[in-house]
């Protein structure tokens, strides 16, 4: 929880920073293997959530504290204007509704590694999911987990690292032109 809120409080200091020129990277350029998803960058992006949620000292706290965060982004990101170009923290300008797509992509698979952490059926709303799938396969390629034999949430679960892939699942991923993104 702590790490999906400092993902979404990331927007009101891109929003108040200078505009970029341009665009220049998608929400799926976002997610490609660089040094952004790399064991180092990972494990800062963990300590800086696990430091958040000891700053917040109960889980009733974390929860406010998320509540007034996406309420105040949700405010700022709605009174920008189509086509805002935002700069991420990772030096990307990418248009604001694409960083926004790549919010629900961090929302959606830390969910699911809430409910494995909580031993709880994993879940994704259906809009989330859409989302995630559209990202992951373009919007044209909505059939593709039955392609597989996979239900959608056992197709997004191992699309995100989520589920192991065997040899086999790997080889008709590719067959399929199926591109996975990275994620840490």
């Amino acid at each position: 929880m702590a790490h999906v809120r400092v993902v979404i409080a990331w927007l009101p200091g891109m929003l108040a920073a200078p505009e970029p020129i341009r665009a220049e990277v998608s929400a799926v350029e976002y997610y490609r293997p660089d040094g952004r998803f790399a064991p180092d960058a990972n494990a800062a992006r963990i300590a800086l959530a696990q430091d958040h949620a000891a700053e917040q000292l109960s889980g009733a706290s974390l929860a406010e504290g998320f509540d007034a965060t996406w309420q105040e982004v949700d405010r700022l990101c709605r009174a920008e204007p189509e086509g805002r170009v935002v700069r991420t923290r990772h030096g990307d300008p990418m248009l604001l509704s694409e960083f926004l797509l790549t919010r629900v992509v961090e929302v959606a698979v830390h969910g699911l590694d809430l409910a494995d952490a909580l031993g709880r059926e994993p879940w994704m709303t259906p809009q989330a999911a859409d989302v995630v799938q559209d990202l992951l396969l373009g919007p044209d390629n909505a059939a593709a987990p039955e392609h597989l034999g996979w239900s959608r949430l056992r197709f997004l679960r191992k699309a995100t690292g989520r589920d192991p892939i065997t040899r086999e699942e790997a080889a008709e991923v590719d067959r399929l032109g199926i591109r996975w993104l990275t994620l840490g």
